[in-house]
């Protein structure tokens, strides 16, 4: 099973995909038309690459510092979230459970993918 439709089977998740760190390519199944996709997927590539970024620039200036290289990030609304880790997004509501669940299964099912190519 893709991680895709492991995500598309927790409760309250709406839609996940992925993207290519490199160009325009992407994928998702869910409750998303095609171009909000679309555009999801260039915002979570943008600011995948800015999270990326900003973490070896810490690195850099504060070396020993013990700080990981960053895996992705939250983006946590009144009623819903949007969780990316590596190339893969989800769009969640924030339901009792939700969130953690899913980022914990995210964070283990993603945990080997390198990302070196940001």
């Amino acid at each position: 099973m893709s991680i895709v439709a492991e995500l598309l089977a927790k409760p309250g998740v709406l839609a996940a995909g992925e993207y290519a760190f490199r160009g325009d390519r992407f994928s998702y199944k869910g409750q998303m038309s095609e171009e909000h996709a679309r555009m999801a997927s260039i915002m979570c590539r943008a600011t995948t690459m800015g999270v990326c970024m900003q973490g070896r620039m810490a690195e850099i200036t504060r070396s020993g510092t013990g700080l990981h290289k960053p895996r992705g990030w939250l983006l946590h609304g009144a009623d819903y979230s949007i969780c990316v880790v590596a190339n893969v997004f989800c769009f969640m509501r924030n339901d009792k459970g939700t969130v953690n669940a899913v980022v914990k299964h995210m964070r283990q099912a993603l945990a080997d993918v390198n990302m070196d190519l940001v």
